[in-house]
């Protein structure tokens, strides 16, 4: 049976996430990422996706490029081994397949909650702490005599415990890699690549791809 999810493990750890109030993190580390972390309206990069799978020996690998944009969401792009596209805005989740086909796996007006997972999916792919500390506990270390930095993120919450045993980010200016470890140690590691913030808008096809 293939254990593998329908919709890449960042978006399924957002969808944990989205009922969570924004709150403050009072620690001189997290502190200092924060400042260092870029915050640009609109970001582009590749992702290499990595799943290892309990019980199985070789991982399952994919990948892809993505657009995060700050005031409408994220499409991410799956080019290998299958072509597929995953859209997150405020009002919904639509996954596209290689055949042209959609389908809206959630939508805002069954799922109210649904409407902050664009800020919770910015929090996650650009080490935005403040947005993630309600529901985990944040170790925040520096690396290096840069500007790297790691974060190592465990559950609060029974239910998150469920699901999660610990989400890790490291980074510079960017977050460039997340590694998740879920309760039944399933591992998944996602490698961020090409990033840039050029140019600053949305061009007529992404901004087509969120409507």
């Amino acid at each position: 049976m293939n254990r593998s999810p329908r919709l890449p493990r960042v978006l399924l750890c957002a969808l944990l996430l989205v009922a969570a109030p924004l709150v403050q993190a009072a620690d001189a580390a997290v502190d200092a990422i924060t400042q260092a972390v870029a915050r640009p309206d609109v970001l582009r990069g590749q992702f290499t996706q990595e799943k290892q799978v309990s019980g199985f020996k070789n991982p399952l690998r994919s990948q892809g490029q993505f657009v995060v944009a700050r005031k409408h969401g994220v499409i991410w792009s799956t080019l290998k081994p299958f072509p597929s596209e995953v859209v997150v805005t405020a009002d919904r989740i639509l996954s596209r397949q290689r055949d042209g086909s959609t389908r809206v796996e959630l939508d805002a007006r069954q799922q109210p909650a649904m409407r902050s997972v664009n800020a919770i999916m910015f929090a996650l792919m650009s080490g935005d702490v403040q947005a993630l500390s309600s529901q985990f506990n944040v170790e925040a270390t520096r690396e290096g005599q840069g500007q790297g930095w790691r974060l190592k993120l465990t559950p609060k919450s029974a239910m998150l415990a469920k699901a999660f045993q610990s989400l890790t980010l490291q980074g510079d200016r960017y977050v460039r890699q997340v590694e998740i470890i879920e309760a039944n140690q399933d591992r998944t590691r996602i490698q961020f690549t090409a990033l840039s913030e050029a140019p600053a808008a949305l061009n007529a096809d992404e901004a087509r791809r969120f409507e």
